[in-house]
């Protein structure tokens, strides 16, 4: 098939973000198999190198340049302006930020001369390129990364809004923008099962699909040894909220509870851009912060479990899937597990579930002292992402979906 697929994030690397991930992986299964064209936006911040690399993964790649925006230094004023537009327009400020007219013309003219039998949208940022009646001569799918509507109503349910007026306003006016939007699509792919159902509320009459992340086995082989020893780890960009919550959570009161137990007990907390906050957890005994490093798997591969006590926030976490891919056991939260059969009296224990402080120490110290859970946990944990979370599993599904969308004429 002719496939044109639109991501104004520029996916590449891959390592950059969850978004990078999830659309270079797609772009990389699906053009082996079928004619691809990817439209995209480059930033001052992406490389000749980067470039030519993207490049190699597509049929043909067409590149609009990004204008850079200072967002940052909006007053008041500005910021009261930009609602305004919202509340009168119905579109996200951050939607009309990244329009850009040449790209507009672009797509327009190769609908208008039928060049393509599918165009895939990827994520919500440039659905204000499609045209509603497009679906009647084309498939056009969107696969939503997550649900911006969702997110507001997840943080407001669980108390973890820092303004909660201003999320609530968000949370209507992003209700009726989704609601509008989504009908522009013959079918929609989410990540969870979760974003599913708010979807399915939004948009009564869509074809949703269920399509999670995916693992590069390459990247993150299991571990040859059943590591023993009294070492944990928490992996995570550490300039993100949910991270910093979760490694101060962990740091600052799950790990002195395991150290009173297990005095030779060690925390490493490993991922880039560590702020202020993170920092200063390095200075307490038996924790180690590592900034950014070369290679993650080597940490988990070392570590005895790996912990992730997540506690805001929702969806799939990319985390999880790497650390049972590793070989390393899991313990963590219902958030970190979210989507995920780990647990129950119908599946093999895949992973240790814990929210209380006293079900960490609990967990971690099981790990810490029985060798055979540790290795159930490890090949309970790997066999699940190997059946289900490649990135050739869900580059399948992907495809399927893309080749069954049919047009309203079909």
């Amino acid at each position: 098939m002719k496939i044109l697929i639109i991501c104004s994030t520029f996916p590449y690397p891959p390592t950059k973000g969850r978004q990078q991930l999830r659309t270079f992986h797609f772009l990389e299964y699906l053009n082996s198999r079928h004619q691809i064209t990817l439209l995209t936006r480059r930033s001052s911040e992406v490389t000749d190198d980067e470039l030519e690399a993207l490049r190699e993964q597509v049929t043909e790649l067409v590149v609009f340049t990004t204008a850079p925006k200072d967002k940052e230094s909006l007053g008041l004023i500005d910021r009261a302006k930009r609602l305004g537009t919202f509340i009168q327009q119905g579109t996200p400020p951050d939607i009309l930020d990244n329009y850009s007219p040449e790209m507009a013309a672009w797509i327009n003219q190769a609908i208008a001369d039928s060049q393509f039998e599918i165009l895939a949208c990827e994520d919500r940022l440039d659905e204000i390129y499609i045209d509603s009646q497009w679906h009647q001569k084309l498939g056009v799918v969107l696969d939503l990364h997550f649900s911006e509507y969702g997110k507001y109503k997840e943080q407001l349910k669980a108390g973890d809004s820092d303004n909660e007026l201003k999320d609530q306003i968000n949370l209507g006016l992003q209700k009726r923008y989704e609601q509008n939007y989504l009908e522009k699509f013959s079918a929609i792919v989410t990540v969870t099962a979760q974003d599913r159902r708010i979807v399915k509320k939004l948009e009564p009459e869509s074809s949703i699909t269920v399509i999670p992340n995916g693992v590069d086995l390459t990247k993150f082989p299991r571990r040859i040894t059943n590591q023993g020893g009294q070492r944990i780890v928490f992996v995570g960009n550490m300039d993100r909220p949910v991270n910093i919550d979760a490694a101060r959570f962990l740091a600052l009161e799950v790990f002195p509870a395991i150290r009173q137990r297990y005095p030779e007990a060690a925390l490493e907390l490993v991922g880039a851009k560590p702020v202020a906050e993170i920092l200063e957890l390095n200075d307490l005994p038996g924790i180690i912060v590592t900034g950014k490093v070369t290679s993650v798997v080597e940490y988990l591969h070392w570590a005895t479990v790996c912990v992730i006590p997540i506690r805001q926030g929702y969806g799939l976490r990319n985390r999880t899937l790497e650390s049972m891919a590793a070989g390393v056991p899991v313990v963590g939260s219902d958030r970190a597990l979210a989507g995920f059969e780990v647990d129950g009296s119908t599946v093999p224990l895949r992973a240790m579930r814990a929210n209380t402080l006293e079900e960490y120490i609990y967990a971690i110290g099981r790990l810490f002292s029985e060798p055979k859970l540790r290795e159930r946990l490890s090949e309970n944990g790997r066999s699940l992402v190997e059946t289900e979370y490649t990135w050739d599993k869900v580059g399948q599904k992907y495809e399927q979906v893309l080749i069954d969308t049919p047009t309203l004429n079909t």
